[in-house]
């Protein structure tokens, strides 16, 4: 009888034997002096246990929705912080949104569509809101920026690795000392 003839529990309770004989094989290859044997074990993860962000296309949107979002949401001229300064004093979580260094929401100047980071909080259940806050810190780890911004920790470093390509493009060196500290 195949694995996949199983039933379900008798595959669970096989499943933990299965695993345990790869390993042993392997710990055997080794010790005959011979190359290991390529591990079947893959690392698991459980489900996301964040919520994916969620995007609001404007042009999606029927007029009667935009009209009911200005009816319930009008424009307010409360005077807001356009300095670091001011901003250092407004007590957190941040109330707004509409801020560039929010970290509620993205909107993309280009087509105008919002991106909801976490749909599944309210602003005042964020412990972090503002990114300002966070680069005061001097320094988290991939992980942690993760996990402010609701993406894994590999997108982080893609986005990193982007961001110091273009300023090392945009720096007066061009990118040609191979030592960019110019210690050498």
């Amino acid at each position: 009888m195949d694995r996949e003839d199983w039933p379900d529990e008798d595959l669970e309770a096989h499943h933990g034997e299965s695993d345990l004989s790869e390993e042993v094989a392997a710990e055997t290859a080794v010790a005959d002096g011979g190359p290991p044997a390529t591990s079947r074990k893959v690392r698991r993860r459980g489900r996301r246990t964040r919520m994916r962000s969620r995007t609001i296309a404007m042009k999606r949107l029927t007029k009667e929705e935009l009209r009911l979002g200005a009816l319930l949401y009008p424009p307010v001229d409360e005077p807001r912080p356009h300095t670091r300064a001011e901003c250092k004093d407004v007590p957190r979580p941040c109330p707004f949104v509409s801020c560039k260094h929010h970290l509620y929401l993205d909107v993309n100047p280009d087509t105008g569509s919002i991106k909801l980071n976490f749909p599944d909080l309210e602003v005042w259940e964020m412990k972090e809101t503002c990114s300002l806050d966070i680069a005061d810190r001097n320094g988290i780890t991939l992980e942690e920026v993760g996990e402010i911004m609701n993406l894994t920790r590999e997108r982080i470093r893609q986005v990193e690795v982007r961001g110091l390509l273009k300023l090392k493009m945009m720096s007066p060196i061009g990118g040609d000392d191979p030592d960019p500290s110019g210690l050498s």
